[in-house]
């Protein structure tokens, strides 16, 4: 009753030639489900093929639908809680083995290139409810602000209560537990009897007591919530692993802050080889933990890394270069450069002259921009880089100094500053031995590639599939719907070219213009 050409027969025999031990292994006894793991497996995925991921909704496919009939081979239908909790408790625990199994499959079969990979990122919302952000600034301040007021009711206990509170100019936790111990300890010794409702007049020491209390909670609260957030600036209350991010909610950019996770591609022929889920904003900081998962987790080691300028960094140039990878990064300043503005402003490095021999730029006014010093920066990562700081001696008189030197106002007269300019020699070195790169006919056939294939892959998981908000919580359930999108639209995409006889496609050509 079903094709001979349908997808399912494709899935099913893709799952059937992968090692499903991993999933065996998260169980701890023989599992009394109606439906075995590797079953599980197939409907959760053929479910994702066809753009349902709600466990309620595979249930109910299961129960009306041929296709799910058949993958269960006549087992009676797992309800929608033993399909949640097969996605949450064991496809969690080893979805990375799972995408690392899949990926080698296509190696195996010659689908991939296992050469050139290409990457890039987006956002997609998390579950999360309404209003539940918490910010790490906000946190901050108003730790602050308590810790002040502690500060004034610690003096007040010691001056009523004649004993000391031994700390450094600083309170923290352990001050406030020592206090509310020694207050406790004072109750005891004068039998203090604490009364509570209406009508009931509490004493001075009671009201001490229950203040302290009240701060050592709320310092806990706060030590709390800073400790989720880390190194992030925010969180959602209903799920940690979820960073408020900008959202695009149309085309024209008419965003809003939402909990989200950023979730990152690595696409090879078409294919996607491998995923990962990032709490930062930005997708600079993602490529370094995203090659090393992919180095640590498959068989193989891709060479060229082709990117958008959303991933230059000089640490990222750097980690390629060092890891023995070539980068295709496309410069953030690419698109602007070819502008007329830019390629006439004489304020830039770049339409300066410079002298290799005296490590020194000349200006329009032909004057010369001399070192003066190094200056060393940290990224929020950690990583130090050091940058090379030239300036004029003189620019007073200079004709050209209005259009050389931007940001001037009123308060700061023009004769008191001279031209300064900041360059990361390491960053310029490894970005021109990029751009070298992407200019040649190889690299521009790359970058058109990378919008087809890597952009590509989003296009057709969040519109076709409607995968645009995670159901699950937590950052595992989530990486979990993540392999599980991308193990779906790997076996569409494998059906849709056999079924055009193009599994042969690896990179789509260059069309030249007639």
């Amino acid at each position: 009753m079903i094709p001979n050409n349908d997808p399912v027969r494709l899935l099913n025999a893709c799952v059937e030639g992968m090692d499903l031990s991993e999933l065996y292994q998260t169980y701890t006894r023989v599992p009394k489900n109606p439906a075995t793991p590797k079953q599980l497996f197939k409907i959760v995925v053929y479910a994702a093929m066809n753009g349902i991921f709600s466990s309620r909704k595979i249930e109910t496919a299961c129960r009306q639908n041929i296709n799910y009939m058949y993958l269960l081979e006549g087992r009676e239908v797992p309800d929608n809680a033993t399909i949640a909790r097969f996605i949450s408790l064991h496809l969690a625990q080893c979805s990375k083995e799972m995408m690392a199994e899949s990926t080698w499959l296509l190696r195996r079969n010659g689908l991939i290139t296992s050469e050139t990979v290409f990457i890039d990122g987006t956002k997609i919302e998390a579950n999360a409810n309404k209003y539940t952000f918490v910010w790490k600034k906000t946190v901050t301040k108003n730790m602050a602000k308590m810790l002040a007021k502690v500060a004034g009711f610690v003096a007040e206990c010691e001056a009523m209560y004649g004993f000391r509170v031994v700390y450094n100019d600083r309170i923290s936790l352990k001050v406030l537990k020592r206090l509310a111990k020694q207050l406790r300890k004072i109750c005891r010794k004068e039998r203090v009897v604490f009364v509570y409702g209406s009508g009931k007049r509490k004493t001075p020491l009671q009201k001490s007591v229950e203040q302290a209390e009240r701060y050592l909670q709320r310092m806990k609260d706060y030590v709390y919530r800073l400790h989720v957030c880390g190194e992030r600036n925010s969180y959602s209350k209903t799920d940690h692993d979820a960073t408020f991010m900008r959202m695009k909610e149309d085309a024209m950019l008419n965003g809003q802050l939402k909990p989200a996770y950023n979730l990152q591609h690595a696409v090879d022929a078409g294919y996607i080889t491998w995923v990962s889920i990032s709490a930062y904003t930005t997708d600079t900081r993602t490529l370094i933990p995203l090659l090393r998962e992919m180095e640590k987790n498959l068989k193989f080691k891709y060479r060229d890394i082709v990117a958008d300028a959303g991933y230059e960094s000089e640490e990222n140039y750097l980690f390629l270069t060092d890891n023995g990878q070539l980068s295709y990064i496309k410069p953030t300043n690419y698109e602007i450069s070819k502008t007329r503005k830019y390629k006439t402003d004489i304020g830039r490095r770049e339409n300066m002259a410079y002298d290799r021999e005296t490590d020194s730029y000349t200006c329009r006014n032909n004057r010369r921009l001399a070192v003066t010093g190094i200056k060393k920066h940290r990224t929020s990562s950690g990583y130090v880089g050091t940058a090379t700081v030239y300036k004029c001696a003189d620019c007073s008189g200079c004709p050209y100094k209005l259009k050389c030197i931007k940001g001037n106002n009123c308060k700061t007269p023009m004769d008191q500053r001279n031209k300064t300019l900041t360059v990361s020699k390491v960053k310029e070195e490894k970005r021109a031995e990029n751009l070298e790169r992407i200019l040649s006919d190889h690299g521009t056939k790359l970058r058109m590639n990378r919008s087809i294939q890597a952009e590509g892959s989003f296009a057709v998981v969040k519109e076709d599939m409607g995968f645009r908000q995670y159901l699950y919580r937590g950052r595992s359930n989530v990486l979990a719907e993540s392999i599980l999108a991308a193990i779906a639209y790997n076996i569409n995409k494998l059906h849709w070219r056999i079924q055009s006889k193009k599994t042969d496609i690896r990179l789509y050509e260059l069309k030249e213009s007639v």
